[in-house]
Protein backbone atom coordinates (compact mmCIF):
# COMPACT_ATOMS: atom_id res chain seq x y z
CA UNK A 1 0.00 0.00 0.00
CA UNK A 2 1.02 3.14 -1.03
CA UNK A 3 2.44 5.84 1.85
CA UNK A 4 0.80 9.59 1.99
CA UNK A 5 1.43 12.74 3.63
CA UNK A 6 -0.34 12.51 7.08
CA UNK A 7 -3.40 14.71 7.00
CA UNK A 8 -2.11 17.23 10.45
CA UNK A 9 0.54 17.85 7.92
CA UNK A 10 -0.60 18.05 5.14
CA UNK A 11 -3.52 20.67 6.51
CA UNK A 12 -0.86 22.68 7.66
CA UNK A 13 1.23 23.26 4.65
CA UNK A 14 -0.88 21.94 1.51
CA UNK A 15 -4.59 21.81 1.99
CA UNK A 16 -4.95 25.76 1.93
CA UNK A 17 -4.58 25.52 -1.77
CA UNK A 18 -7.97 25.47 -3.41
CA UNK A 19 -6.88 22.84 -5.97
CA UNK A 20 -6.81 20.92 -2.56
CA UNK A 21 -10.13 21.43 -1.16
CA UNK A 22 -11.37 18.40 -2.26
CA UNK A 23 -9.69 16.42 0.50
CA UNK A 24 -11.24 19.02 3.11
CA UNK A 25 -14.93 18.40 1.54
CA UNK A 26 -14.44 14.87 1.64
CA UNK A 27 -13.80 14.95 5.65
CA UNK A 28 -17.01 17.04 6.27
CA UNK A 29 -19.26 15.42 3.32
CA UNK A 30 -18.90 12.02 5.40
CA UNK A 31 -19.43 13.77 8.66
CA UNK A 32 -22.36 15.84 7.95
CA UNK A 33 -23.70 13.23 5.74
CA UNK A 34 -24.37 15.75 3.32
CA UNK A 35 -22.35 16.94 0.28
CA UNK A 36 -20.17 20.30 1.45
CA UNK A 37 -18.90 22.63 -0.77
CA UNK A 38 -16.18 24.40 0.59
CA UNK A 39 -16.32 28.40 -1.04
CA UNK A 40 -13.61 29.84 0.86
CA UNK A 41 -10.85 28.84 3.58
CA UNK A 42 -10.78 31.60 5.85
CA UNK A 43 -7.95 33.25 8.32
CA UNK A 44 -6.87 30.61 10.69
CA UNK A 45 -5.26 32.03 14.23
CA UNK A 46 -1.93 32.63 12.18
CA UNK A 47 -0.77 28.51 12.03
CA UNK A 48 3.16 28.85 11.96
CA UNK A 49 5.92 26.75 10.53
CA UNK A 50 7.82 25.66 13.54
CA UNK A 51 7.58 21.97 14.73
CA UNK A 52 5.96 22.71 17.79
CA UNK A 53 4.31 26.27 17.81
CA UNK A 54 1.17 26.20 19.14
CA UNK A 55 1.38 23.27 20.74
CA UNK A 56 1.30 21.52 16.90
CA UNK A 57 -2.31 22.53 16.57
CA UNK A 58 -3.95 23.17 13.23
CA UNK A 59 -6.91 25.30 12.49
CA UNK A 60 -8.78 25.77 9.49
CA UNK A 61 -11.87 27.64 9.32
CA UNK A 62 -13.93 27.37 6.38
CA UNK A 63 -16.98 28.32 4.72
CA UNK A 64 -19.70 26.46 2.92
CA UNK A 65 -22.25 26.99 0.06
CA UNK A 66 -24.63 28.03 3.00
CA UNK A 67 -22.30 30.46 3.86
CA UNK A 68 -21.81 28.48 7.69
CA UNK A 69 -18.74 28.12 9.08
CA UNK A 70 -16.78 25.25 9.65
CA UNK A 71 -13.70 25.28 11.98
CA UNK A 72 -11.49 22.18 11.91
CA UNK A 73 -8.60 22.04 14.56
CA UNK A 74 -6.18 18.91 14.31
CA UNK A 75 -4.31 18.53 18.06
CA UNK A 76 -1.04 16.63 18.91
CA UNK A 77 -0.49 17.22 22.26
CA UNK A 78 -2.95 17.41 25.67
CA UNK A 79 -4.78 20.35 26.94
CA UNK A 80 -6.38 20.27 30.06
CA UNK A 81 -9.16 22.89 29.32
CA UNK A 82 -9.93 21.46 25.85
CA UNK A 83 -13.38 21.82 25.97
CA UNK A 84 -13.66 25.64 27.37
CA UNK A 85 -11.19 26.54 24.53
CA UNK A 86 -13.43 24.73 21.80
CA UNK A 87 -16.22 27.15 23.37
CA UNK A 88 -14.47 30.28 23.54
CA UNK A 89 -13.31 29.13 19.86
CA UNK A 90 -16.78 28.87 18.69
CA UNK A 91 -17.78 32.08 20.41
CA UNK A 92 -14.92 33.57 19.21
CA UNK A 93 -15.59 32.85 15.36
CA UNK A 94 -18.85 34.01 15.96
CA UNK A 95 -18.23 37.38 16.61
CA UNK A 96 -15.56 37.97 14.66
CA UNK A 97 -17.23 37.49 11.17
CA UNK A 98 -20.06 39.80 12.01
CA UNK A 99 -19.47 43.61 11.25
CA UNK A 100 -20.23 46.34 13.39
CA UNK A 101 -23.97 47.49 13.06
CA UNK A 102 -25.15 43.95 11.54
CA UNK A 103 -28.50 42.69 12.33
CA UNK A 104 -28.42 39.81 13.99
CA UNK A 105 -29.82 37.59 11.48
CA UNK A 106 -26.58 37.81 10.30
CA UNK A 107 -25.15 35.36 13.24
CA UNK A 108 -24.22 32.57 11.13
CA UNK A 109 -23.97 28.95 12.20
CA UNK A 110 -20.55 27.36 13.25
CA UNK A 111 -19.24 23.72 12.91
CA UNK A 112 -16.60 23.00 15.04
CA UNK A 113 -14.58 19.90 14.00
CA UNK A 114 -11.58 18.62 16.51
CA UNK A 115 -9.18 15.93 15.56
CA UNK A 116 -7.27 14.99 18.14
CA UNK A 117 -4.08 12.66 18.37
CA UNK A 118 -4.28 12.37 22.12
CA UNK A 119 -6.22 10.39 24.72
CA UNK A 120 -8.88 12.97 25.12
CA UNK A 121 -10.95 12.66 28.41
CA UNK A 122 -13.20 8.96 28.80
CA UNK A 123 -14.98 6.91 26.32
CA UNK A 124 -16.12 4.13 24.31
CA UNK A 125 -16.53 5.68 21.08
CA UNK A 126 -14.06 7.06 18.07
CA UNK A 127 -16.77 9.82 17.09
CA UNK A 128 -18.84 12.02 19.49
CA UNK A 129 -21.42 14.64 18.21
CA UNK A 130 -23.97 17.16 20.33
CA UNK A 131 -24.29 20.27 21.21
CA UNK A 132 -24.26 20.74 25.49
CA UNK A 133 -23.38 16.91 24.86
CA UNK A 134 -21.06 14.69 23.26
CA UNK A 135 -22.33 11.58 22.75
CA UNK A 136 -20.94 8.12 20.73
CA UNK A 137 -22.27 8.23 17.43
CA UNK A 138 -22.39 4.57 17.64
CA UNK A 139 -21.41 3.79 21.66
CA UNK A 140 -24.06 6.16 22.52
CA UNK A 141 -21.89 6.91 25.47
CA UNK A 142 -21.03 10.14 26.62
CA UNK A 143 -17.90 11.39 26.62
CA UNK A 144 -15.73 12.67 29.80
CA UNK A 145 -12.97 15.30 29.36
CA UNK A 146 -9.72 15.38 32.12
CA UNK A 147 -9.64 18.96 33.43
CA UNK A 148 -7.49 20.56 35.98
CA UNK A 149 -9.77 22.23 39.31
CA UNK A 150 -7.66 23.40 41.47
CA UNK A 151 -4.08 21.43 41.16
CA UNK A 152 -5.91 18.14 40.83
CA UNK A 153 -7.47 16.34 37.70
CA UNK A 154 -10.80 15.11 37.82
CA UNK A 155 -13.40 14.34 34.98
CA UNK A 156 -16.17 16.61 33.20
CA UNK A 157 -18.48 16.48 31.20
CA UNK A 158 -19.55 19.31 27.96
CA UNK A 159 -22.63 20.05 29.88
CA UNK A 160 -20.69 20.88 32.66
CA UNK A 161 -18.81 23.32 30.16
CA UNK A 162 -20.92 23.98 27.60
CA UNK A 163 -24.00 26.88 27.62
CA UNK A 164 -27.74 26.16 28.60
CA UNK A 165 -30.26 28.32 26.81
CA UNK A 166 -33.80 29.06 28.76
CA UNK A 167 -36.54 30.26 26.66
CA UNK A 168 -39.70 31.22 29.03
CA UNK A 169 -42.75 31.94 26.66
CA UNK A 170 -44.89 34.48 28.59
CA UNK A 171 -47.77 34.78 26.10
CA UNK A 172 -48.44 31.10 26.36
CA UNK A 173 -48.98 30.83 29.60
CA UNK A 174 -52.67 30.60 30.51
CA UNK A 175 -52.64 28.19 33.57
CA UNK A 176 -54.05 28.92 36.75
CA UNK A 177 -50.42 29.69 38.56
CA UNK A 178 -49.87 26.94 41.30
CA UNK A 179 -46.42 26.90 41.70
CA UNK A 180 -43.32 29.32 42.19
CA UNK A 181 -42.02 29.15 38.01
CA UNK A 182 -45.88 30.03 37.42
CA UNK A 183 -46.25 32.75 39.78
CA UNK A 184 -43.67 34.42 38.35
CA UNK A 185 -45.70 33.26 35.05
CA UNK A 186 -48.01 35.12 35.99
CA UNK A 187 -46.37 38.31 37.39
CA UNK A 188 -44.40 38.47 33.86
CA UNK A 189 -47.34 37.84 31.76
CA UNK A 190 -49.72 40.81 33.35
CA UNK A 191 -47.76 42.25 36.05
CA UNK A 192 -50.13 40.72 38.94
CA UNK A 193 -48.43 39.70 42.08
CA UNK A 194 -50.90 37.70 45.08
CA UNK A 195 -50.97 39.11 48.30
CA UNK A 196 -50.42 36.20 50.08
CA UNK A 197 -47.43 35.53 47.72
CA UNK A 198 -43.95 33.73 49.24
CA UNK A 199 -42.51 32.73 46.14
CA UNK A 200 -38.79 34.56 46.29
CA UNK A 201 -38.30 37.83 44.21
CA UNK A 202 -42.22 39.02 44.26
CA UNK A 203 -42.21 40.06 47.68
CA UNK A 204 -39.90 42.37 46.85
CA UNK A 205 -41.05 43.08 43.42
CA UNK A 206 -44.67 44.03 45.36
CA UNK A 207 -42.40 46.64 47.41
CA UNK A 208 -40.14 48.27 44.91
CA UNK A 209 -42.40 47.84 41.39
CA UNK A 210 -45.28 49.38 42.44
CA UNK A 211 -46.95 51.65 39.52
CA UNK A 212 -47.78 54.57 42.22
CA UNK A 213 -44.70 54.80 43.56
CA UNK A 214 -43.45 56.00 40.39
CA UNK A 215 -42.21 59.53 39.70
CA UNK A 216 -44.52 61.14 37.24
CA UNK A 217 -42.09 61.39 35.04
CA UNK A 218 -41.58 57.31 35.31
CA UNK A 219 -44.84 56.75 35.07
CA UNK A 220 -45.07 58.62 31.76
CA UNK A 221 -42.14 56.56 30.27
CA UNK A 222 -44.19 53.42 31.38
CA UNK A 223 -47.00 54.34 30.24
CA UNK A 224 -45.59 55.35 26.72
CA UNK A 225 -43.66 52.15 27.07
CA UNK A 226 -47.08 50.12 27.02
CA UNK A 227 -48.70 51.77 24.55
CA UNK A 228 -45.87 51.17 22.29
CA UNK A 229 -45.90 47.97 23.11
CA UNK A 230 -49.68 47.78 22.36
CA UNK A 231 -49.32 49.42 18.71
CA UNK A 232 -46.79 47.33 17.67
CA UNK A 233 -48.18 43.81 18.65
CA UNK A 234 -51.53 45.04 17.12
CA UNK A 235 -49.69 45.90 13.63
CA UNK A 236 -47.69 43.06 13.97
CA UNK A 237 -50.86 40.64 13.78
CA UNK A 238 -52.42 42.55 11.51
CA UNK A 239 -49.80 42.72 8.75
CA UNK A 240 -49.37 38.77 9.76
CA UNK A 241 -52.48 38.37 8.90
CA UNK A 242 -52.15 40.85 5.46
CA UNK A 243 -49.02 38.73 4.63
CA UNK A 244 -50.14 35.59 4.94
CA UNK A 245 -53.14 36.23 2.68
CA UNK A 246 -50.80 38.14 -0.30
CA UNK A 247 -49.17 34.95 0.19
CA UNK A 248 -52.01 32.77 -0.51
CA UNK A 249 -52.85 34.33 -3.17
CA UNK A 250 -49.45 34.72 -5.41
CA UNK A 251 -49.51 31.23 -4.22
CA UNK A 252 -52.16 30.17 -6.34
CA UNK A 253 -49.84 31.15 -9.31
CA UNK A 254 -46.16 30.71 -8.29
CA UNK A 255 -46.81 28.42 -5.91
CA UNK A 256 -48.06 27.83 -2.24
CA UNK A 257 -44.73 27.49 -0.65
CA UNK A 258 -42.90 30.37 -2.58
CA UNK A 259 -46.09 32.82 -1.93
CA UNK A 260 -46.58 32.27 1.52
CA UNK A 261 -42.59 32.96 1.70
CA UNK A 262 -42.95 36.93 -0.46
CA UNK A 263 -46.18 37.11 2.16
CA UNK A 264 -44.34 36.85 5.16
CA UNK A 265 -41.56 38.79 4.19
CA UNK A 266 -43.65 41.89 2.12
CA UNK A 267 -45.65 41.88 5.54
CA UNK A 268 -42.49 41.64 7.90
CA UNK A 269 -40.71 44.92 5.91
CA UNK A 270 -44.22 46.50 6.03
CA UNK A 271 -44.63 45.82 9.33
CA UNK A 272 -41.41 47.32 10.42
CA UNK A 273 -42.08 50.39 8.22
CA UNK A 274 -45.88 50.76 10.16
CA UNK A 275 -44.13 50.23 13.68
CA UNK A 276 -41.73 53.00 12.97
CA UNK A 277 -43.80 55.72 11.48
CA UNK A 278 -46.39 55.07 14.12
CA UNK A 279 -43.52 55.28 17.07
CA UNK A 280 -41.99 58.53 15.43
CA UNK A 281 -45.90 60.04 15.42
CA UNK A 282 -45.50 58.84 19.14
CA UNK A 283 -42.70 61.29 19.82
CA UNK A 284 -40.18 58.07 20.40
CA UNK A 285 -36.25 59.65 19.53
CA UNK A 286 -34.50 58.26 16.73
CA UNK A 287 -32.22 55.92 18.75
CA UNK A 288 -35.63 54.14 20.33
CA UNK A 289 -36.96 53.55 17.05
CA UNK A 290 -34.03 52.14 15.51
CA UNK A 291 -33.52 49.82 18.52
CA UNK A 292 -37.22 48.40 18.36
CA UNK A 293 -37.40 48.20 14.96
CA UNK A 294 -33.48 47.45 13.71
CA UNK A 295 -33.98 49.98 10.79
CA UNK A 296 -30.70 52.08 10.18
CA UNK A 297 -30.93 55.85 10.45
CA UNK A 298 -30.53 56.07 6.87
CA UNK A 299 -33.43 54.26 6.98
CA UNK A 300 -35.35 55.72 9.38
CA UNK A 301 -34.76 59.67 7.70
CA UNK A 302 -36.26 57.84 4.11
CA UNK A 303 -39.87 57.65 6.18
Amino acid sequence: MDKYIRFDWAAKRMLRDKANFAVLEGLMTVLFDEKVTIVELLESEGNQETENDKFNRVDIKARNSKGEIILVEIQQTRELYYLQRILYGVAKTITEHMRLGDKYDQVKKVYSISIVYFDLGKGADYLYHGQNQLIGVHTKDQLVINTRDRDAIRMVAPSDIFPEYYVIRVNEFNKVATTPLEEWLEYLKDGSIRDDTTTPGLAEAKERLLYLQMSDAERHAYDRHMDNIMVENDILETKVIEGLEQGRQEGREIGRQEGREIGREEGREETIVAIARKLKQRGASVAEIVELTGLSEDEFDAL
